[in-house]
């Protein structure tokens, strides 16, 4: 194909850290908030835990407008299958329609997700990666910082954990992905989910907040710069360069 002037595709180039872990009782997900467009930081702050059922969520890496189509679409389809049934949504479920439609497209839908939820059978875990393949473990990584946050994870990880020690240990992994990754960062968003309840920490910690040595900007002394030309204009010429810079700008 190359000797026959076709150029191969390049692969899709992504930023993310999004991770899950089961603690005794529920489930924790976390990712950064950062998204890019190439080396552009397009969105400091976006949400990327998704809505799948009131009791089920999910992390997604990848293109933007694959991870939010493919978790909404999903969503829709088991809020039918909820008003049909009148019961709760398994975790199962959302991950088997998850699972399909991805392996249908062959790898082409760029959605990596870390699927959590908990149902009358329990917590629950599972990876979802773009062409179809599911693993389901008690704590996962996911995105382009996943090895620096599996670090964390392989480390402190423990059978029993208490709410509290399993979203530390989210807040950290996550971080060590937001400073391990150049295509992570911004702020870390937590969501913890136990049976009955979902709680949603927006902006949990904001570890590459912004800030200046002044708070009302850059302050320098009189002088600071040195002066190599001065030039004085009446008034009127003053006025007529103002307006024709205006129309330019327009």
């Amino acid at each position: 194909m190359a000797d026959k002037g076709i150029v191969a595709p390049t692969a899709t180039k992504t930023g993310t850290t999004i991770v899950g872990m089961i603690f005794d009782g529920g489930v924790v997900l976390g990712a950064d908030t950062r998204s890019t467009n190439g080396s552009v930081v397009a969105d400091k702050n976006c949400e990327k835990i998704h809505y799948i059922a009131p009791n089920v969520f999910c992390c997604g890496a990848g293109t933007a407008a694959d991870t939010e189509n493919t978790t909404a679409m999903i969503a829709s389809k088991l809020e039918l299958e909820r008003l049909h049934s009148g019961k709760e949504s398994r975790c199962v479920a959302a991950l088997t329609k998850l699972k399909q439609y991805l392996f249908g497209y062959q790898g082409y839908v760029s959605a990596a997700l870390v699927l959590g939820g908990v149902d009358r059978t329990g917590p629950h875990l599972y990876t979802v990666h773009p062409h179809g393949s599911t693993d389901e473990l008690p704590f996962v990584t996911m995105g382009s910082g996943s090895l620096a946050a599996m670090a964390v994870f392989e480390k402190g990880y423990k059978e029993g954990l208490t709410q509290a020690e399993a979203m530390q240990m989210v807040y950290e992994a996550i971080s060590a992905g937001i400073f391990n990754d150049l295509g992570s960062g911004g702020n870390v968003d937590l969501c913890v989910i136990t049976q009955g309840n979902v709680q949603h920490h927006r902006n949990y910690a904001k570890e590459n907040e912004r800030s200046y040595r002044n708070p009302r900007g850059y302050a320098f002394p009189k002088g600071s710069a040195d002066v190599l030309s001065e030039q004085f204009l009446p008034i009127s010429q003053v006025l007529v360069v103002e307006e024709v810079q205006g129309m330019d700008t327009e």
